[in-house]
């Protein structure tokens, strides 16, 4: 088959060329998640501009549509929110011709029904247009990352005290939302392994991932597909929840890891940040918050060497990202004859400052280099950003955790953290906040895996609560992250009952997340013991999936379920008991897909990436996941209180 990378972003491409089709003297409105889409892989809101769209809206809309045509493009199906926020626009009268392009089933039929309701929403003597999406709505991150925007919450569910076993898991034992969204994951998926031709074969690492591989496998539209495609690919799903080490943890020496982790997010947006830009103005201002001149972002999709200087961001280790960062903004000043002094040995944040410094007064090579000079500011505001100073702590102190995991019980790892927890009032910049120690607490209890309860442990685990608890309540304000795990969102509404209740369903969170892999036979731990003569070292549960994939002895793999997509896999799968016959394995083909249920890091990428290059090579490799996580979205996605609630305001 064709390269996939090419592949997939001529695919991301062409989900938009029925809205850019229509665009023309028409309002776009765009839902969070449609736009995070087209920011990374449509060629942002200037695509639909120059098509001729009038303007670029978000839904829900704050204003009339002010147009009389409108298109509006949805990531999911037209229901509960979204639709209310669709009708909220119809319902003003100024629309008279509409056009809907969604993905996946809407609650009210087919084309021709949703078109009657969207001609009803308008009123009399209103067209309507619904134009089904071709591929799926995807954000290429990076050559080997696409993300499904729509799906950034999906997080599977951790196994309760006694609960059942990943075998026993099926769709129908899901929440009501949670089986909307895989539904929506294996249309996507079947939408996108359409474009690209495939036949996959599906295999699973997890109960939930067990859950979508069956659905994809036994999914009537993607078994005629299977028959007539001709490119074989394997399609691996794995479980985030059975390794959340990985999510939380300071492993990666990797500056777009740590781009991503420190700087605030663009509203409205999961994965890019805001830039700074006040340096390359005339604005002499040193006020972080000053929000007069548009942020820059990381997504340059329409600039080949901003797109270059960010490869290198996801893939070089920080130092060797940041000479490349030097070299190419070096390059653009000789370009554009900028008076450059050359200087060699370490770069450091305040060099590269007075190298964006010469653009500053010079609007042409502002404008060839915009993308470049947002990636390089990025890069300075990290490097000189007080949470980059404590990566190197959290890396220290996790680095001790595995050691004392190795040797100690958790009770007594657990009293080691007591002393640390402290209020607003006794901590120092140095010192972990309230968020950083939930960061801690989840890789303690995700590496340690089962332990065994008693009264030590609970002893030991009420001291850390309460102590928390104390630290939670002393915040003066609340960080935005704090207030969506107590569900306050002032110090004032803040009561000691809300922070214990918060607490205690955290800690209940935690048993579970260290009984993840419980049914696990081949991939039931993630800590090295280590020895006389090694360190004890975190093993990523991905690294020894990606290892069994590319084991050239390709033994029966134990963890890694096959999921038969009809009678002839069945087949295989009986007779490989008594008979010699070759049983589906995850490294027969040439292209392999490794999906990521609930989030993925940029190190893991490029560790699945670099581990393919050295054990198989000749193979292509990609990775799928629901959001490119940072050590702070994913305790958010753990524990924030309405992860996963119903979108059902209508």
């Amino acid at each position: 088959m064709a390269a996939p990378v090419p592949e997939l972003r001529r695919v991301c491409r062409q989900a938009w060329e029925p809205v850019l089709a229509r665009a023309r003297r028409a309002v776009v409105f765009l839902d969070a998640a449609s736009a995070e889409a087209l920011h990374w892989g449509g060629g942002g809101a200037g695509e639909l501009l120059a098509a001729g769209a009038l303007a670029v809206r978000a839904l829900p809309a704050e204003a009339a549509a002010g147009a009389a045509r409108a298109v509006f493009v949805v990531s999911g199906a037209l229901r509960g929110g979204t639709a209310a926020a669709v009708r909220g626009v119809l319902g003003q009268g100024a629309v008279r011709h509409c056009v809907l392009v969604s993905g996946g089933e809407a609650e009210g039929g087919g084309p021709a029904e949703l078109e009657e309701t969207l001609r009803r929403w308008m009123g009399e003597g209103g067209r309507a247009e619904v134009v089904p999406r071709g591929p799926p709505l995807l954000a290429p991150v990076s050559a080997e990352l696409c993300l499904l925007p729509a799906l950034a919450a999906l997080l599977p569910p951790l196994p309760g005290p006694g609960g059942p076993g990943p075998a026993e898991v099926g769709p129908a034992a899901l929440p009501a939302e949670l089986r909307a969204a895989v539904r929506a994951l294996v249309g996507d998926l079947d939408a996108l392994f359409a474009s690209l031709g495939l036949r996959e074969e599906s295999f699973a690492v997890g109960a939930l991932s067990r859950v979508v591989a069956a659905e994809l496998a036994s999914y009537a539209p993607a078994r005629n597909r299977r028959r007539t495609a001709t490119n074989k690919a394997s399609v691996v799903f794995v479980d985030r929840t059975l390794d959340l080490a990985g999510a939380v943890g300071h492993h990666g020496d990797n500056l777009a890891e740590k781009i991503l982790s420190v700087l605030p997010k663009l509203p409205g947006h999961k994965t890019d940040v805001m830039v700074n830009m006040v340096e390359l103005t005339a604005l002499q201002t040193t006020d972080e918050t000053c929000s007069i001149i548009a942020p820059g972002c990381l997504a340059q999709p329409n600039d080949p060497a901003a797109k270059a200087l960010w490869e290198s961001f996801m893939n070089l280790k920080q130092k060797e990202a940041v000479m490349e960062a030097r070299r190419h903004l070096v390059e653009a000043a000789s370009r554009e004859n900028l008076p450059i002094k050359m200087s060699m040995g370490r770069v450091t944040p305040e060099q590269l400052s007075s190298y964006i410094q010469l653009f500053r007064n010079n609007l042409k090579a502002l404008e060839n280099h915009c993308g470049l000079l947002q990636l390089v500011l990025a890069t300075v505001q990290t490097l000189k950003h007080p949470q980059t100073s404590k990566w190197d702590n959290f890396l220290a102190f996790e680095r001790l955790l595995l050691q004392t995991i190795g040797e100690s019980e958790m009770p007594s790892v657990l009293n080691q953290l007591l002393p640390m927890i402290k209020s607003y009032k006794e901590r120092t910049k140095d010192d972990y906040t309230c968020e950083d120690f939930l960061v801690l607490l989840v890789y303690m209890y995700s590496v340690v895996g089962e332990i065994r309860s008693g009264k030590e442990l609970e002893a030991a685990e009420e001291e850390v609560k309460k102590a928390l608890v104390k630290a939670i309540c002393d915040e003066p304000e609340p960080s935005p992250l704090l207030q969506k795990i107590t569900g306050c969102d002032s110090s004032l509404n803040l009561m000691s009952q809300k922070a214990t209740d918060a607490v205690d369903d955290i800690f209940q969170s935690l048993r579970d997340i260290a009984r993840a892999r419980m049914h696990m036979k081949q991939f039931n731990s993630i800590h090295n013991a280590g020895s006389n003569t090694h360190q004890a070292s975190y093993k990523p549960l991905l690294k020894q999936v990606v290892e069994e994939i590319c084991n050239p002895d390709r033994p029966d793999p134990v963890d890694i379920e096959h999921m038969s997509s009809g009678l002839t896999d069945l087949l295989k799968t009986g007779f490989s008991m008594f008979m010699k016959v070759n049983r589906p394995h995850p490294g027969d083909h040439p292209f392999l897909i490794i999906f990521v249920v609930g989030g993925v890091t940029v190190s893991e990428v490029k560790m699945v990436k670099d581990l393919v290059a050295t054990r198989k090579p000749g193979t292509q490799v990609i990775v799928l996941s629901s959001a490119l996580l940072t050590p702070r979205s994913a305790i958010e996605l753990l524990f924030a209180t309405d992860r996963l609630q119903p979108d059902t305001n209508i």
